[in-house]
């Protein structure tokens, strides 16, 4: 059987033990990235395609004759999952493989945010903590963590983890109902908002949770409340939560993920120069720990799948 991994360069291979994706009964070729117009050759004779982000629909997979897609991700938007269930198409994605990643990056955004560490970082290589007249710098707003309420949208492994790193910090943890579902017993987020001083998303990117926190949301947020996003940017509504930046009613925003990546160079959050806004490029999930699970569960799903 042939396969290709289309966007193998997603994983930096390099760091990677390949030995067992070669060790598979398929002839490999990976190639480090795919553009659009690339792609229908280069499945056209691939019975096995693993995918990052590279977009496979139904017009480009009738042409050729795959028969299983791994996609080396826990999304799955990017796959025409309708057509591949039509045409007999196998779809594995990959779930829980960075939880302890992208948990510590949550935390690390929350933390920044804070402790205000980048500005006081950027005053000491400025060197005003040389020159200042005390002991230390006082410049910048810090604030303790514990005793303040977190609320979590989405409380699966990553939720529930990230729930436990905060509770270790003295948070008092509230996880939100399911958005869209009338059966969750647990409170609306609607409910929350107010009471919150910490959001965070760990929830998928749904038609239920498209622009969750949009303008309405942001304005019954309590004043000076942080929001944490390390899910999908859809989730949020990037104009209003500028606006709510730049006027205070927010008083911090950590994000790893905006609504189109990479950004285009005029996207609105970008290039801000705010103080409380943090966007680190979609890599909470990137530690060589996290990429080597991800791509060991992928290859056991390909043996799976050759073991039918």
């Amino acid at each position: 059987m042939k396969g290709v991994v289309l966007d193998a360069d997603t994983l930096n291979p390099d760091e990677l033990d390949l030995h067992a994706l070669y060790a598979l009964p398929v002839d490999w070729t990976l190639y480090p990235q795919t553009l659009p117009e690339q792609t229908q050759q280069r499945i056209a004779q691939a019975d096995i395609v693993l995918t990052n982000k590279v977009v496979l629909d139904g017009s480009l997979l009738q042409h050729s004759r795959c028969q299983y897609i791994g996609v080396l991700a826990t999304g799955t938007n990017n796959i025409d999952t309708d057509w591949c269930t039509e045409h007999n198409i196998t779809v594995a994605n990959v779930e829980a493989y960075g939880t302890g990643s992208v948990v510590q990056h949550a935390l690390m955004l929350l933390l920044n945010l804070t402790t205000s560490f980048r500005q006081f970082d950027a005053d000491v290589q400025a060197g005003q903590w040389e020159a200042s007249p005390f002991f230390c710098l006082t410049g910048h707003p810090v604030s303790e963590l514990a005793g303040k309420h977190l609320v979590i949208v989405g409380h699966g492994e990553l939720g529930r983890q990230f729930d436990s790193v905060c509770q270790a910090l003295g948070m008092r943890v509230t996880a939100a109902a399911r958005p869209g579902k009338t059966d969750d017993p647990r409170p609306t987020l609607a409910s929350l908002l107010p009471e919150a001083d910490v959001i965070s998303l760990h929830c998928p990117l749904t038609p239920d949770t498209d622009k969750l926190i949009n303008a309405a949301a942001l304005a019954a947020m309590k004043p000076g409340a942080l929001l944490i996003n390390t899910a999908r940017g859809g989730l949020i509504d990037e104009p209003a939560l500028l606006e709510a930046l730049k006027s205070g009613q927010l008083g911090g925003a950590g994000l790893d993920v905006l609504s189109s990546e990479p950004p285009a160079p005029d996207h609105p959050l970008l290039h801000t120069g705010l103080s409380n806004l943090i966007i680190t490029p979609h890599v909470a999930w990137l530690a060589r720990e996290s990429r080597q699970r991800l791509l060991d569960i992928a290859i056991g799903h390909v043996q799976d799948f050759l073991a039918r």
